[in-house]
């Protein structure tokens, strides 16, 4: 029988109606398209549905089936996503009883210890039965799902270190007073924050498949319709969500089918020469960005429901996947997602969808005494220092 749907005080606000934030919505959702992408990271203004749009994905994705009582969301079928004692189980030729669960998300909270991440003795079981045993812990639970991590740039770095670890490698290594033990631990790794609060090194920052800026919506109409369908959820839960029930479906669907449709994408050498010109010329260390560009854009072509990859594909998701991985200069104004586009159009030429902008003979020959004196008038009277980047 089908797991009954969970009660509308359990659920949150539906993904298909969170407005505005297109580039987080398709980040998170080609992650859980491929969970081999690397995870997202979501840096913007308070208040502009980060958190909200972490928790609602989960929403849309399938249940899974686990071993029963097992405290590492073990797959009945696939050794790799066993813990030990399933593992032990499987190939003694035991029977596994099997359960369907929700994908699960877990919150990783700020003040959480490398104990309550990785996992320890247990305590209770040393003291009771004299015997040494291991207690799973948040990412044991994560296995199969989603971690998010809420103000990620709060957080202790060697913290996230050993997050982003657990999530590269698939699995979590603990070696704890004479206890040792190794478990799954495939997840994707969402992170979240302000800017203004902290930033993250290059090191961390280079671990995450994706980054999106968030911003706050300035379109009165998105806002308004935002505002409009948050009251509507907050008055009448069941009613809103059974109101856009048809929407969340078929984003259900769509998620199964490109899931399916993902092994089938190709994606020409000559694109992949190209996507490793682009990542050369912006400087980019290692080879996580090249990686990732050919994951993302696989992913994408699997959304879209097709199955051969082109550049205009490439285009769309090149800046949030190479941006956060730019060296920063803290003198230049310039986004390193400006950089990542013009880096791009350069290499593809015409397989993009646009050309690099070019300047007019005129303009290019700099603008007249007069003009640049106008120029710094206008800059003083909007508030820009001389010679600030005033945009194209």
């Amino acid at each position: 029988a089908a797991p009954a749907a969970a009660p509308a005080a359990a659920r949150t606000f539906p993904f298909a109606r969170i407005a505005g934030q297109d580039q987080l919505k398709l980040a998170l959702l080609l992650n859980v398209v491929d969970p081999g992408i690397g995870g997202v990271l979501a840096m913007g203004d308070r208040g502009t549905g980060k958190s909200v749009a972490v928790r609602a994905l989960v929403e849309l994705l399938p249940d899974i089936e686990v071993v029963e009582g097992d405290a590492f969301n073990s797959s009945p079928s696939d050794t790799r996503l066993m813990g030990p004692e399933a593992l032990a189980a499987k190939r003694a030729g035991r029977e596994l009883r099997v359960r369907s669960v929700r994908t699960p998300l877990v919150e990783l909270p700020l003040g959480a210890t490398e104990d309550r991440v990785c996992g320890t003795i247990d305590i209770e079981a040393a003291l009771q039965e004299g015997k040494k045993a291991y207690e799973p812990g948040l990412l044991a639970k994560a296995n199969r799902g989603i971690l998010y991590v809420d103000e990620v740039n709060l957080l202790d770095d060697s913290l996230v270190d050993v997050v982003l670890d657990s999530a590269a490698g698939g699995t979590n290594t603990v070696e704890r007073e004479g206890v040792s033990i190794t478990h799954p631990a495939r997840f994707v790794m969402v992170g979240s924050g302000n800017p203004g609060e902290g930033e993250m090194r290059p090191q961390l920052l280079d671990r995450f498949g994706c980054s999106v800026e968030i911003k706050t919506l300035e379109d009165p109409e998105a806002r308004l319709r935002m505002v409009l369908d948050r009251i509507a959820y907050d008055t009448d839960p069941e009613g809103f969500l059974a109101s856009v029930q048809g929407e969340q479906d078929e984003l259900k669907l769509k998620i199964v089918a490109a899931r399916e449709r993902l092994p089938r994408v190709a994606i020409a050498r000559d694109l992949r020469l190209k996507i490793a010109e682009v990542c050369s010329a912006l400087g980019i260390e290692g080879l996580r960005g090249d990686i990732v560009v050919n994951r993302v854009a696989k992913a994408l072509v699997a959304w879209e429901g097709r199955e051969e990859v082109t550049a205009a594909d490439v285009e769309k998701v090149v800046g949030m996947c190479l941006g956060h991985r730019m060296r920063k200069d803290p003198l230049d104004p310039i986004d390193g997602g400006f950089k990542v586009m013009v880096a791009f159009r350069r290499v593809f030429g015409a397989d993009g969808e646009e050309e690099a902008p070019t300047l007019a003979p005129e303009a290019a020959a700099g603008p007249s005494e007069e003009e640049e004196a106008e120029g710094q008038q206008q800059d003083q009277r909007a508030g820009l220092k001389p010679g600030q980047w005033r945009g194209l």
